[in-house]
């Protein structure tokens, strides 16, 4: 089970990557991106299948990296949680919208902020091939006219957003 685990991540590195015709926003400030974010819809992947009460928190460490943590519940509301603690670091140092997660030593993979708003309320993380994106607001509810918003500008960039799903947010 580990070993097809490891496999599965290491397939998903690889496959992140894989286009390089993408856009990111202009500007990120790292210090007002930092903290807690609530998971609002997703392009699954299989670890955040029927997830619920998704939560990424970054922190910016001292030598420049970020420090993650992401809990779940897998398999629904009432599911287990679940902790993961990728490491992070910012690879596009002019706009700090396009990061390198590692989920797996020794493999990173591209991490792009894809939206934004200007108040830091909400934003939209993708990668390059655009397979896989997470919607996230700073409150477990995002309103509709941000989400509706988020939505067209993912579909403007070349994401399929028929399979977005929302990630149930139940507190």
């Amino acid at each position: 089970m580990i070993r097809l685990l490891v496999l599965m991540l290491i397939a998903l590195s690889l496959l992140m990557g894989c286009r390089k015709d993408f856009t990111t926003v202009e500007r990120v400030e790292l210090d007002k991106f930092m903290g807690s974010w609530y998971v609002i819809a997703i392009l699954p992947n299989f670890m955040e299948k029927n997830a619920a009460n998704g939560i990424e928190t970054y922190t910016l460490l001292e030598d420049g990296t970020i420090g993650v943590t992401y809990k779940f519940r897998k398999g629904g509301i009432n599911g287990k949680e679940k902790l993961l603690t990728p490491h992070g670091k910012v690879y596009n140092k002019v706009s700090n919208a396009e990061w390198r997660m590692q989920l797996l030593k020794p493999f990173w993979s591209p991490f792009l902020i894809v939206d934004l708003a200007e108040d830091y309320r909400y934003t939209a993380i993708g990668v390059p091939n655009r397979k896989f994106v997470w919607i996230m607001s700073r409150t477990p509810q995002m309103s509709e006219s941000d989400y509706a918003g988020v939505i067209a500008k993912l579909q403007q960039e070349g994401y399929n957003t028929s399979k977005i799903v929302k990630m149930p947010q139940v507190w």
